[in-house]
């Protein structure tokens, strides 16, 4: 390894100098820091976490030396900026930018390393700066902010571009700037700096993707008005989009029309926009109705607000300075990112690359393209063989509808909240009332009660020491109410499948326990915040402020979209990615209450359990939720009276005396398959039916102590154990899938990791606490190849892992374990090591008999217990269900592109669409059956492909899709064409191959 400490210097003539040396030279040489507590406080945490960076500076950036130094100075000095921000920041005026321009790196680079960096001092921050560190330094929602930022000035270049022409057609004069491009013109800079002002001084708490869109689309609107017509590029021939009264153009309503904007929200971020160009720019506003200027000759004016030489060249370079004078005062106490970076076309600070931030995906490439596409809200395969498409097509001087991209996917969804969701009541309509009225006391007002505390902790209007201005206050408002009226509508949704079930309208169990009823409040309000896309809210936010965790919120997931039906593609996804996320760590990270399920289901477990404190706190009550986030209930009537007459269980439902849970059986989750949120696969899995029962609400929420509901003899904790481990057995098998087609292995290797996955998660389940299931399916790979002597070295695995969508790098580079029970060299307490350590040291240990059982002869061994058996704390559980062969996957999901024809469209496999990007000359794209010409490009092809389907004339050699006496192939068929024979464990010997050491 080489050695950090003395690393010739090129400023000292090659001499030495050491890394504290260095850093000291970078503070106040590069970066002329002048605040001696500031210094000091960055000093500390590197000199405290130098060591972290001599151990791993090959897994920083590009792994040199110099380039690790670099980020690790960045990184200590970025987190000592935000962490030391006590009312009065340390080194005011210190951005990230200035971080950056001294350290030599860029934004994507930075965020993209930024994360590693916090798993491993981690432990420093904390007995530095606290437990609620991460709360703090938000390096989430900077990194989400940044990724936003980055796609709404993408839009903004493209509208900009669309919207007015670069030269005067009279005197080719360019836009008031000395250079050629028009996205570099005055006009354009304006345009930017006021979206800016509008996020600094209205959008503080609303910052989301959607309220910043209509942010963007008002400025437009203000730039259409104002920038002279010859510069303009707005066709009103263009009758698809541009909305025409008389003879005139509605301005505003066809810039809705384009952008899926609400023009209700587009008016009052007008009117917010208008008053800050009054404010900050001394301009004063007119109606545009009364001055009818020629610019607005063809525009109807009525409601438009008009300020006279806005854009006028004599003052426009002064609106200009106070825009830059007023971003520069309201952020230099920020230490945020300067977001005027995005309209200098050069910067090199922005950097090009992929991004995850957490609840977005981001991929791009080249200058022009560093960020063009936006996944749904939470991280989902996003393609590289999408080609770029123009967001707009001209045709005779139009402006046609925009492709879909992050903006417009975002107010897409964000459209149905308003048009099927928001028209709804705001309080249980009378179906549901009458079910909550039939319980054994009416747990209406209760009902009503618990969704206000709930919703505006989550969404909290201004509160003491807060400035949070009016539209913030409305932006919550408005939020909680769309939030509600989603949980009454899906509450009432699954009362009545429920209903129609029992033949009964007394569901007393379900609609008096309080962890059900905060599932469906978080899970409602995620899906308001995903929609939004917004940036101070980011998951697990929901989970915190309503006292659950993640193991209780994976319990409503799949009847939440089961009982939604109107549930746009894009949220189905969401909550389908966010149930994966909670399903691969989330639900095995201390503090889970699945934990305290698994005590009681496997009480073997329950030593380990509390040695390493991972029990859940009991759930807060409504009153501490109430009190905590300082949320006022009004009027309601307090649940006193509920609570004085009713027994509440250890588990957060409340017990009628009248009635006990076991009288009804709810059967509301009639299955637990899991499904991809890649592939969408609802209906293909809902044929992949687990083992055991299926599980039902009230058994899910009920105490983990009680009898299940649905006999059988086990405890609901045995029940919800059982189904949480089926469903990870599938995740798990659809990843194994995904890695064996990638390595190209043999359907035995398969098999064989595929059942030591299951007898690990059965028998060796304290491998999985506190980690990733990723890391122990990693490690089956290598372990199987071993004993099956497969020549396959751990690089190559961890290198075919990064293809995978889900890939994160701490996966295999910082592994929980804990070295207390080890007594490893003098080690103790918890650490992070990289997975081939945990490989050597943990898993081969504690895994050694079942790979034993593995090998060729090996099935002999079974009934025998080894040493390592009988000292494994876990030891073969007798509620363990035995490993059952590989299930049917879908290996496709072929989906029906035309209403009209029988037409289906699936994705490459991963190692076929590996295999075409090594090829860039190859079509990425086919027709049914052979290609009928020659390849010119993905664009063409697939414009042949489109005439063939809709145009009415017959071409020679092409498919008849238009007669109906072919026999087509019906959605039944396709869906039934998915799935294999299921497979055996022990089927074909093993492959000898010779063996190999781990290779990192």
């Amino acid at each position: 390894m080489a050695e950090l400490k003395k690393i010739s210097s090129p400023e000292d003539g090659g001499g030495t100098t050491t890394i504290e040396a260095r850093f000291a030279q970078f503070c106040k040489n590069d970066l002329p820091l002048v605040d001696d507590n500031f210094l000091t406080q960055a000093t500390k945490l590197f000199n405290e976490s130098k060591n972290l960076l001599m151990t791993n500076f090959s897994a920083v950036g590009t792994g040199t030396p110099d380039e690790a130094e670099r980020y690790w100075f960045a990184f200590v000095l970025y987190s000592v900026r935000r962490l030391s921000e006590n009312g009065a920041p340390a080194e005011k005026g210190l951005s990230l930018c200035q971080i950056l321009k001294a350290a030599r790196l860029n934004v994507f680079d930075f965020y993209k390393e930024l994360h590693q960096f916090l798993i491993k001092v981690g432990s420093i921050l904390n007995n530095l700066y606290g437990l609620d560190w991460e709360k703090r330094l938000k390096a989430k929602e900077s990194q989400t902010n940044f990724v936003h930022l980055t796609v709404l000035s993408k839009k903004y270049e493209r509208a900009f571009r669309e919207f007015f022409s670069i030269a005067d057609g009279n005197n080719d004069k360019h836009l008031v700037v000395a250079n050629t491009s028009g996205c570099e013109s005055d006009y354009y800079r304006f345009g930017w700096l006021l979206f800016l002002a509008l996020r600094v001084h209205v959008f503080s708490l609303c910052k989301d993707l959607v309220t910043c869109t209509h942010g963007l689309v008002s400025v437009l609107a203000i730039l259409l008005i104002h920038v002279p017509a010859r510069f303009r590029n707005f066709n009103v021939s263009d009758s698809e989009h541009i909305v025409m009264k008389g003879d005139k153009v509605d301005l505003l309503a066809s810039l809705c029309n384009m952008y899926e904007t609400s023009e209700d929200e587009l008016k009052k971020t007008m009117e917010k926009a208008n008053n800050l160009i009054a404010d900050i720019l001394s301009k004063k506003p007119c109606l545009a109705s009364e001055r009818k200027p020629e610019n607005l000759e063809n525009i109807i004016t009525d409601g438009l607000i008009y300020f006279e030489d806005l854009m006028d060249e004599s003052s426009l370079s002064s609106s200009l300075v106070l825009l830059e004078t007023d971003y520069d005062a309201a952020n230099k106490n920020v230490g945020e990112l300067d977001e005027r970076i995005f309209i200098n076309e050069n910067d090199s600070l922005l950097g090009s690359g992929s991004l995850s931030g957490g609840a977005i995906t981001t991929n791009g490439g080249g200058a022009k393209r560093k960020l063009d596409v936006i996944s749904s809200p939470t991280k989902t395969l996003t393609s590289p063989l999408s080609p770029y498409r123009s967001p707009a097509s001209h045709s005779n001087g139009g402006i046609y509808k925009i492709a879909a991209t992050p903006v417009s996917t975002a107010m897409t969804t964000a459209k149905w909240l308003r048009t099927v969701i928001a028209p709804l009541p705001s309080k249980p309509s009378a179906d549901l009332e009458r079910f909550l009225s039939s319980c054994d006391r009416d747990v209406t007002a209760d009902v009503t009660r618990r969704a206000q505390i709930i919703l505006e902790a989550i969404f909290p209007s201004s509160g003491p020491g807060q400035n949070a201005s009016l539209m913030d206050n409305m932006w919550a408002q408005h939020r909680r109410m769309e939030a509600m009226k989603l949980y009454f509508r899906v509450l009432q949704a699954m009362c009545t499948a429920e209903s129609q079930i029992l033949h009964a309208n007394n569901l007393t169990s379900l609609l008096t326990n309080e962890r059900f009823h905060r599932c469906m409040l978080a899970c409602s309000a995620e899906l308001v915040l995903a929609t939004h896309k917004t940036v101070t809210m980011l998951f697990p936010t929901v989970l915190e402020r309503t006292g659950i965790t993640a193991f209780d919120l994976s319990k409503v997931i799949e009847s939440f979209i089961r009982h939604e039906e109107s549930l746009p593609r894009e949220l189905r996804r969401h909550l389908n990615s966010l149930e994966e996320r909670l399903l691969e760590s989330m639900v095995w990270e201390k503090g889970s209450s699945m934990y305290n399920s698994l005590i009681v289901a496997r009480s073997t477990l329950s030593t380990e359990i509390s040695r390493l404190g991972l029990l859940a706190e009991p759930m807060p009550s409504l009153d501490a939720i109430a009190m905590h986030f300082d949320v006022s209930c009004g009027a309601s009537p307090p649940m006193q009276s509920l609570l004085k007459n009713e027994k509440q269980g250890q588990n957060g439902d409340i017990c009628s005396p009248k009635r006990l849970c076991t009288e009804y059986r709810s059967v509301l989750v009639e299955r637990n398959s899991f499904t991809s949120p890649v592939k969408d696969r609802f209906l293909a899995l809902n044929n992949l039916k687990p083992k055991i029962p299926p599980p039902f609400l009230q058994s899910a929420f009920a105490s983990p102590t009680r009898p299940n509901p649905g006999g059988g003899g086990e405890t609901c904790a045995e029940t919800a154990v059982n189904v949480f481990f089926s469903k990870i057995v599938k995740l798990a098998a659809v990843r194994i899938n995904g890695m064996v087609e990638r390595l190209q292995l043999s359907q035995q290797i398969r098999e064989s990791v595929y059942c030591l996955f299951q007898k690990i998660l059965g028998q060796r389940t304290t491998l999985f606490f506190n980690r990733h299931i990723d890391q122990i399916i990693l490690c089956c790979f290598y372990g199987v190849a071993k004993i099956s002597q497969l020549n396959l070295t751990f690089k190559e695995i961890i290198s075919n892992y990064r293809k995978q969508p889900q890939c994160k790098p701490q996966v295999f580079r910082s592994v929980y374990v804990d070295w207390t029970a080890q007594r490893r060299n003098g080690k103790n307490g918890p650490d992070h090591i990289d997975i081939i350590t945990f490989y050597n040291e943990i898993f081969v240990p504690a895994v050694k008999p079942l790979l034993v059982e593995l090998a060729p002869g090996g099935s002999t061994q079974t009934t025998s217990q080894s040493p390592e058996t009988k000292n494994n704390i876990d030891g073969p559980c007798p509620a363990s269900p035995k490993p059952s062969p590989f299930p049917s996957l879908p290996d496709m999901s072929p989906k029906k592109v035309s209403a009209a024809h029988n037409v289906y469209v699936s994705p490459l496999r991963s190692s076929k669409m590996d295999a075409l990007i090594s090829h860039s000359s190859k079509s990425y794209y086919a027709c049914v059956g052979e290609s009928t010409h020659a390849y010119q490009s993905p664009s063409k092809d697939l414009t042949a492909i489109n005439n063939r389907l809709n145009g009415s004339r017959k071409l020679r050699g092409t498919l008849n899709f238009d007669d109906v006496d072919v026999g087509l192939v019906t959605d039944s068929m396709v869906a039934k064409s998915l799935y294999v024979q299921n497979g055996s464990c022990s089927s074909s010997p093993p492959m000898p191959v010779k063996s190999e050491q781990p290779d990192s």
